[in-house]
């Protein structure tokens, strides 16, 4: 579904990707790990479009979209949510869910229903402005607005990032079931290991910028934790 080949990206001259590669398929929740500063999030934004590619390519369903704008890539399916959640703080919870629709040209009313059924927290604050909101109620409307234009993929760059534990389990099983119902691969950039066992199917590890182990979850060992990611 998505091919990552061969890829390499830079920040100015400096190469902060090298030579990575995976592929993404419907039935697969991938996390990327590694600690802090390898290149993680400079990996998810070659994919969505807001780096370019120094080396390599980007295929989605055979499609090469590696020289697409950000905003073509997400109209080609393609949803993001950052690390730091980006909802729009001024606005209520219902217009930064209809913004995630406008922006794909979805009806708000057909699709907001089913996004409730899993976000059903949401329907309480619908009023309340974004940036009002708890960190772990911010969080799922950022995820909730990503997918009001029903993707195709869905990318995640540390979801768990300063939320209470019990909301960190909360949205693992949300997002599970979301995967699990509507058939959309996960790519999650996360450092929370039990989060990462609940939600993915296979992983990914990163060193200074290149693939150093990769597997299906069960792989990931303590031991394989111990070497590459404790700090």
């Amino acid at each position: 579904m998505l091919k990552v080949e061969n890829i390499s990206v830079n920040y100015g001259k400096s190469r902060i990707v090298t030579d990575v590669s995976f592929q993404l398929n419907r039935e697969d929740c991938l996390v990327i790990l590694g600690r802090n500063g390898v290149g993680k999030t400079t990996l998810l934004k070659s994919i969505i479009g807001i780096l370019p590619l120094k080396e390599g390519k980007i295929s989605l369903e055979d499609k090469d979209i590696s020289k697409l704008k950000a905003y073509e890539r997400s109209r080609s399916g393609i949803a993001y949510v950052p690390q730091g959640r980006e909802i729009i703080p001024q606005l209520t919870v219902k217009e930064n869910l209809e913004m995630g629709a406008i922006a794909h040209h979805i009806s708000y009313e057909e699709k907001v229903e089913e996004i409730f059924s899993y976000f059903p927290v949401l329907t309480q604050h619908l009023k309340r402005k974004g940036g009002v909101l708890s960190g772990g109620q911010q969080q799922q409307l950022a995820i909730a607005r990503a997918l009001m234009g029903e993707p195709q993929i869905l990318i995640l760059d540390e979801p768990t990032e300063g939320i209470q534990p019990n909301i960190v389990t909360e949205i693992s099983e949300i997002l599970a079931k979301y995967h699990r119902e509507k058939q959309v691969p996960v790519i999650v950039v996360e450092q929370n290991l039990g989060f990462a066992r609940r939600l993915g199917s296979r992983f990914l590890i990163i060193q200074k910028g290149s693939v150093v182990k990769q597997g299906n979850m069960d792989e990931l060992t303590d031991e394989v934790s111990e070497m590459y990611l404790s700090v």
